[in-house]
């Protein structure tokens, strides 16, 4: 694909377009929201073309007032348009019974996740039936580099691929950086297992446990996760390879639903 011309990306430039964006995308890096002085600072925008957009924002529900209406926040609203679009609600709707089946059966949490914009997005997620566990919040942004479902993703794909992810990948809070050659030879090791046992580099006690989601030239679409946790009292819950096969049998699951805009996985004989 052409790289695209500068003077293309003047000739359409849609201003407003790009100020109700830069607020948005603003917006979504804070957890307890900003004003609209903060707003106005942290953009370079003058106060007025600031507050007509905010207001606008606002009345299409992308943006919500603080009770005290001095602080402006996202809404649900993104997160529920993206999840109203076909393929990635099919995705979920396929997952979620075979995820929920595998919590039950490992006794054990698990999550799908898949790229997006140089990291993962959290797309479904299952806690386990027990009293306690751990478990991965639906919707989390985590590390492309120091997590099993980072390293499974990156592992299935092609080079060029990889190289557009890693070029596009920004650190998350506490992501580890790591060696590049160290990580080629990780996903050599990976392919050839099919999948990824990984002790947790966020987490002690914890051992990731990630299978991908194949289309059909072989790449990743999603992977789906187990941060394993290990009983040490005297209850006997399913062993760490126990659990790992029943992942395996739940992304295999997965990977014969069939969805042309996800790419996803063919079906494997036998």
């Amino acid at each position: 694909m052409q790289a695209e011309d500068p003077s293309d990306a003047d000739r359409y430039r849609a201003p407003a377009l790009d100020k109700g964006l830069d607020i948005l995308e603003l917006l979504a890096e804070q957890k307890d929201g900003l004003t609209r002085a903060e707003i106005t600072k942290s953009l370079g925008r003058n106060a007025s073309e600031m507050y007509r957009m905010l207001e606008r924002l606002v009345a299409r529900q992308y943006v919500v007032r603080s009770p005290a209406g001095d602080r402006y926040s996202l809404s649900l609203k993104l997160y529920a348009l993206a999840h109203r679009h076909p393929p990635m609600n099919r995705l979920i709707t396929e997952a979620l019974p075979v995820m929920q089946r595998f919590a039950d059966r490992a006794e054990q949490s698990c999550h799908l996740a898949t790229y997006d914009r140089g990291n993962l997005l959290v797309i479904a997620q299952v806690d386990g039936p027990g009293t306690w566990g751990i478990s991965v919040r639906l919707g989390a942004r985590i590390g492309l580099i120091d997590t099993g479902s980072g390293r499974v993703t990156l592992a299935f794909q092609s080079a060029e691929q990889r190289a557009h992810m890693l070029a596009e990948h920004t650190q998350v809070k506490g992501e580890t950086a790591l060696d590049p050659v160290a990580l080629e030879s990780a996903y050599a090791r990976i392919r050839a297992d099919g999948f990824l046992h990984k002790e947790s580099q966020q987490t002690f006690g914890v051992m990731d446990v990630s299978f991908p989601l194949l289309g059909p030239s072989g790449q990743a679409v999603a992977t789906l996760t187990c941060p394993f946790l290990r009983r040490i009292d005297e209850y006997v819950a399913p062993s760490l390879d126990d659990v790992s096969a029943m992942l395996g049998e739940a992304a295999a699951a997965l990977s014969m639903y069939r969805e042309p805009e996800l790419n996803s996985v063919v079906e494997v004989d036998g």
